[in-house]
């Protein structure tokens, strides 16, 4: 079992002052010019998928150990590492606006790594598919506000997002990577850590299948049926005794959260009739329609479980609890836990780093082996798959 997958972190409003973003840069430059000497694009695209291996990153570079920040921040840091390093490796989109940047940042990056034409449109699909995964079929309550894709030079990729709870003061991290799952649609996350567990909407699941097969024969439906539906769904829902009482006990469970009325708006016969217009032939194709939101997902969902018996998976994808807190004890934590950020050591490992990458590349590479030698006293606990 791998822990890696989905981190949860709570909000943090704290700035990371200047001289810190400073010891950041430098240190995360470092640790990659070390990892672009010992290891291939694909191996490092591996370690970042791992949203444990990240955590221990963030930490060793002075973030907080537990901050929403972290993702936000550290990932800020990579990209621009990477651009400057002229890596095969980089990455696009960001937080908030930047996210949106991502499309037009591939096209750039597309001729900077020499891609083809091919390769960036699937790139392309794979961050819109990306965005969906973890905001409309996978429906646990966080909002998405980041999205960040990390691509090599032959087009494997590993995109990492966070989504907000505002109500519960909590952000989830989410790492997806090209060798995970099916066309970004099933399984698509490598790997699932988290510290709480929810019962969400979850079409990603395998268990997911056949629902998904029913919501892309509905949305070659009329409209006008599936709001018909709809509304003998929310009379059900609402408490009418006399609709669908067929049903099995489990599908009356009240504390299920997407259990609850559809707003029959505008908006959602706009996009049913968009999406009925497009006519998909797959679920991936409904995916990449305008429409297919969380709104209409869930609707559609509820059609598939209540009325043709197809219900989709309500299995949080969380394997189990993680945290990386033994790294922040590499210089420190921004917020002075476990202990106010070492400027002293920090600068010092940045010394020997650099010492060890010029040396690498004069073809010394005597201070690098004892390096590697330091592994024997590592933690055990982040296991990379390369």
């Amino acid at each position: 079992m791998k822990a890696s997958g989905i981190a949860d972190l709570p909000l943090h409003t704290g700035h990371v002052p200047p001289w810190l973003i400073s010891i950041m840069r430098k240190l995360t430059r470092e640790i990659l010019k070390v990892m672009l000497i010992e290891y291939r694009p694909a191996e490092i695209l591996r370690r970042f998928s791992n949203p444990f291996w990240f955590q221990a990153f963030n930490n060793v570079i002075g973030m907080d150990w537990d901050s929403s920040g972290s993702t936000t921040v550290t990932t800020a840091m990579v990209k621009e590492a990477l651009q400057a390093l002229n890596a095969g490796l980089r990455v696009v989109g960001g937080k908030g606006k930047a996210s949106l940047r991502a499309p037009d940042e591939l096209e750039v990056v597309g001729d900077e790594l020499g891609l083809t034409t091919g390769t960036l449109n699937k790139l392309k699909e794979v961050s819109k598919l990306a965005a969906k995964a973890d905001n409309a079929l996978l429906q646990d309550g966080f909002k998405l506000y980041h999205h960040s894709l990390m691509l090599s030079e032959r087009g494997e990729w590993v995109v990492i997002q966070q989504g907000m709870d505002e109500e519960a003061g909590f952000a989830r991290r989410y790492h997806l990577a090209w060798f995970a799952g099916s066309e970004v649609v099933e399984e698509p996350h490598s790997g699932i850590a988290s510290d709480s567990v929810r019962k969400p909407l979850n079409l990603t699941s395998s268990d997911s299948r056949d629902a998904r097969e029913v919501i892309k024969d509905l949305v070659n439906e009329s409209p006008s049926k599936l709001v018909n539906e709809l509304r003998r769904i929310n009379a059900y829902l609402k408490g009418n005794k006399t609709l669908l009482d067929y049903l099995s006990p489990r599908r009356r469970l009240p504390e299920i959260p997407y259990y609850r009325p559809v707003r029959l708006s505008r908006a959602l016969l706009s996009n049913l009739n968009a999406l009925y217009e497009a006519k998909p032939l797959t679920f991936k194709e409904v995916l990449l329609t305008r429409g297919s939101g969380p709104e209409v997902l869930r609707a559609l969902s509820l059609i598939s479980e209540l009325v043709y018996r197809e219900p989709p998976s309500i299995n949080d994808p969380v394997t189990h609890p993680f945290t990386a807190f033994k790294y922040a004890y590499a210089i420190g934590g921004k917020d002075g836990i476990p202990y106010p950020v070492r400027k002293d050591v920090a600068e010092a490992v940045l010394r020997e780093l650099a010492q060890i990458v010029r040396d690498a590349e004069l073809g010394r590479k005597e201070r690098l082996r004892a390096f590697k030698a330091l592994r024997s006293l590592a933690p055990k606990d982040i296991r990379i798959q390369v």
